[in-house]
């Protein structure tokens, strides 16, 4: 198997979860060198307490056979920064794989990678796709062509087993995922806007309501300097 160059990009209030479990997947891959990808190499502030350091800047990056975005509050930011934008049409030309964990999906859709694809994201932002041409997909992991998309946070894990089952065979995913012990049984079952119970959905989506304001003013002078009719 060649060597696979995989690259995830990083910036400012990005999910850590939402890369750090692709991460770890995929730096269990054979074969594979795994980049974290931001414009300088400088240290990166997450959504949480966590702070990182990127491996590799855009200007020193290999072409990638894998170029993944990930999402968070930073995605907000991302869809109208030119530079970012700018760096996934140049890697996506020639990349095996063009994928995204959440929000990343309206990132890609930002820099006008979505048109006419199927794509999953973070269940609150599913209304933003449509207007990059994209086909929103209520899915944990949804591939269409060299298109592959996760769903929120958690599904990242997901959508990287499934990726490494495309990269590789399923026998090498399936062995990553007993490496990590991947079992998931959830002490409750309100992880989705289908089973959580109706009080804790309208209040989450209270708390949320200004955050989701900014979301869609970002998204809607993204989707309107990229020009997609849908």
């Amino acid at each position: 198997m060649p060597q696979l160059q995989i690259g995830l990009l990083v910036f400012p209030r990005v999910t850590q979860l939402d890369f750090t479990g692709p991460l770890q997947v995929f730096s269990s891959l054979p074969n594979a060198t795994v980049h974290l990808v931001w414009k300088r190499i400088e240290p990166i502030g997450s959504d949480t307490a966590l702070t990182f350091m990127p491996t590799v800047s855009f200007a020193d990056c290999p072409q990638l056979d894998v170029i993944c975005v990930p999402g968070g509050a930073g995605t907000d930011d991302m869809v109208n920064d030119t530079e970012v934008l700018d760096f996934l049409r140049t890697q996506s030309r020639e990349a095996r794989y063009v994928t995204s964990v959440c929000t990343g999906s309206l990132v890609l859709g930002a820099a006008g990678l979505l048109k006419g694809y199927k794509a999953a994201t973070h269940w609150t932002a599913m209304e933003y796709l449509a207007p990059y041409g994209a086909l929103p997909t209520k899915t944990r992991v949804c591939v269409d062509r060299n298109r592959v998309t996760g769903g929120g946070v958690t599904a990242g894990i997901d959508f990287a087993l499934t990726l490494v089952s495309i990269l590789a065979d399923q026998p090498t995913a399936e062995a990553i995922q007993l490496r990590l012990e991947y079992n998931p049984a959830p002490p409750f079952n309100s992880g989705s806007p289908d089973t959580a119970p109706p009080e804790l959905l309208e209040r989450f989506k209270q708390r949320i309501a200004a955050s989701r304001g900014y979301r869609a003013d970002a998204n809607a002078r993204a989707a309107t300097r990229l020009g997609v009719k849908v």
